[in-house]
């Protein structure tokens, strides 16, 4: 897929939440919040209407589980938001997989991952991605969202 996509029906955004996010509005809520997964996905569903645009939201705590959906987005979608949550840090295999469907991708953090332990604050992912949002909490989404959709647009 082109780097620029300007007919809103060619686009379809992927939304990956990584491991334990599943979890949101119960783990640590002072640093993560206490809205749910839920309410991000719908707060994003409704950017994605206003957008005119596809969504598609997955969650998963298996690395696996989410380099197969990335590597399924080759063809089908025109970019990709992904908190990969705890794999930022570790997962050669994740950057891979995003490397390899060329398309472009704005990574989220909740938290500011730069004021958080030394060992969250490397990334795997911020090197290749179009953008990174982080500290923001949930509201980070939705502004990875509608830079990405309007990176594509042009």
């Amino acid at each position: 897929m082109s780097d620029q996509v300007r007919d809103s029906r060619d686009l379809r955004i992927l939304v990956l939440h990584g491991p334990n996010l599943n979890l949101l509005g119960r783990r640590e809520p002072g640093i993560y919040g206490a809205g749910t997964l839920a309410d991000v996905d719908a707060e994003l569903a409704l950017a994605a209407k206003e957008l005119d645009v596809e969504i598609e939201c997955f969650q998963s705590n298996h690395e696996g589980e989410l380099i197969d959906r990335i590597q399924q987005a080759m063809g089908r979608a025109a970019g990709i938001v992904i908190n990969p949550a705890g794999l930022t840090h570790t997962s050669v295999s994740l950057r891979d997989a995003l490397l390899a469907t060329e398309l472009p991708v704005v990574e989220v953090h909740l938290s500011n991952i730069h004021a958080r332990e030394d060992f969250r604050r490397a990334s795997m992912i911020s090197d290749i991605a179009l953008g990174v949002i982080t500290g923001l909490g949930a509201r980070g989404y939705r502004y990875g969202f509608e830079g990405l959709v309007g990176y594509l647009r042009g």
